[in-house]
């Protein structure tokens, strides 16, 4: 089969999958571009219609025009915990066990140092081998504050390390799905296997919040920190959310005691006392524009189940797979993500010793991924706005681009500040 009747074949099995998909209105919530088959929202997500909107009035009228007022008369005050709360309901907890604050790696050193505070008498933390650099840094500092031992792990043998650990054990930090294969753990049983043990756990959804379906309240986790920039499409630089099981809030004892984490902010007492509920996890005053668009973002799940969304995610990357083993294996990629769509996220990752050029090659084309060094082109599924026939389309024109070896030109072997 040629090329041309590839791409008609694949393009016909992708509309018959895109008739009976149950979020196809959700891409009408979107603004995207023309042009544009856009694979990176595990990176950064696509801007949501009415965020324009919701800043216009923000900036505008109730900063313009209300100044300081707006803190009470248009609500500004309790936007961490708004927002907390939407974002609950997208990764199976309470309310109140969720509130949007600060950046993810400052949420991970703060429930990093209340897990150790917890159990000071337990001397071990395992972290994962090749996470994400942040979450690595982080955890060796902590540890090193806290004159604990860090014990390195991957999901092969998790497991294994864990049940080594064995009393010894105060905490488990793991990233849900990898950045870069898109390999997932299995949140319940290492979760259990933990608390097995006596140890307590904290996962990293940054690559899981908006795509993946998880019950953390149900599943008994701990403690979990989050993103909302990429799937949750809060903008660059969004706030971040930290979760915390409620009947571990009243005991939580957090190093970064700041103002916004009294029990009684304006009450300006000299002395700390931390506030009840989870918003003991608040620092300082919130970004208040930026928590006001990944608010209006999030109205692009009102409505949605998370297991459509789990199930669009599988379809969408294993169709992405069955057209790369079609299309592009033999142009000398490798595949780094699981075929068994269970056990990967919203992603699919290749590999190529030529990656960074090819993966610029393709951007210029309109097909939006990026790259992680050293070899690996990664891609994202973002189910509210994203097709099957985009896939289709994504993979023909990086077919293209190989075959025409267009990537070989020399600008696209030059390194960009971001990758």
């Amino acid at each position: 089969m040629n090329s041309m009747n590839s791409l008609n074949a694949a393009l016909g099995h992708a509309k018959t999958l895109d008739a009976t998909d149950p979020l196809a209105h959700c891409r009408e919530r979107f603004i995207l571009p023309d042009g544009v088959i856009y694979l990176d929202g595990n990176s950064l997500g696509a801007l949501p219609k009415g965020v324009n909107e919701r800043l216009h009035r923000a900036i505008n009228e109730e900063w313009g025009v209300g100044l300081i007022r707006s803190w009470n008369d248009a609500d500004w005050y309790p936007a961490p915990q708004r927002v907390g709360a939407k974002i609950a309901g997208l990764i199976g907890a309470k309310p109140r066990e969720v509130i949007s604050c600060d950046s993810t790696t400052v949420n991970l050193f703060k429930v990093l140092c209340a897990a150790l505070e917890a159990q000071p008498e337990r001397d071990i933390i395992i972290c994962e081998e090749g996470n994400f650099p942040t979450d690595a840094y982080i955890t060796e500092r902590t540890a090193k504050l806290y004159n604990k031992r860090v014990v390195l792990a991957n999901q092969d043998n998790i497991e294994a390390i864990i049940a080594e650990a064995g009393d010894k054990l105060c905490v488990v930090a793991l990233t849900h799905v990898h950045y870069k294969t898109g390999r997932m753990y299995d949140v319940q049983n290492v979760t259990a296997l933990a608390h097995k043990y006596g140890g307590r756990v904290i996962w990293d959804l940054a690559h899981t919040g908006g795509v993946i379906a998880v019950q953390l309240h149900d599943w008994h986790v701990d403690y979990a920190v989050g993103c909302g920039y990429k799937y949750l499409n809060g903008g660059p630089g969004a706030p971040a959310y930290v979760y915390v099981r409620e009947d571990l809030i009243a005991s939580l004892d957090q190093p970064l005691a700041g103002w916004h984490g009294h029990a009684a902010p304006f009450s300006f007492e000299q002395g700390y006392r931390a506030h009840p509920t989870i918003d003991r996890l608040l620092v300082g005053t919130a970004s208040q524009l930026s928590l006001i668009a990944l608010e209006a973002a999030l109205a692009a799940y009102d409505g949605v189940d998370m297991n459509a969304v789990r199930a669009k995610s599988q379809s969408l990357t294993s169709f992405f797979i069955e057209r790369f083993d079609a299309q592009l294996a033999h142009f000398g990629f490798g595949l780094a993500t699981p075929r068994d769509a269970s056990k990967r996220g919203s992603q699919v990752s290749f590999t190529h010793p030529d990656g960074y050029a090819i993966m610029q090659a393709v951007i210029a084309r309109g097909v939006i991924g990026d790259f992680r060094a050293p070899n690996i082109l990664r891609f994202g599924f973002a189910p509210l706005y994203l097709t099957h026939q985009d896939v289709a389309n994504a993979i023909a024109t990086i077919a293209d681009v190989m075959q025409t070896n267009e990537w070989k030109r020399p600008e696209f072997a030059q390194k960009k500040a971001v990758t």
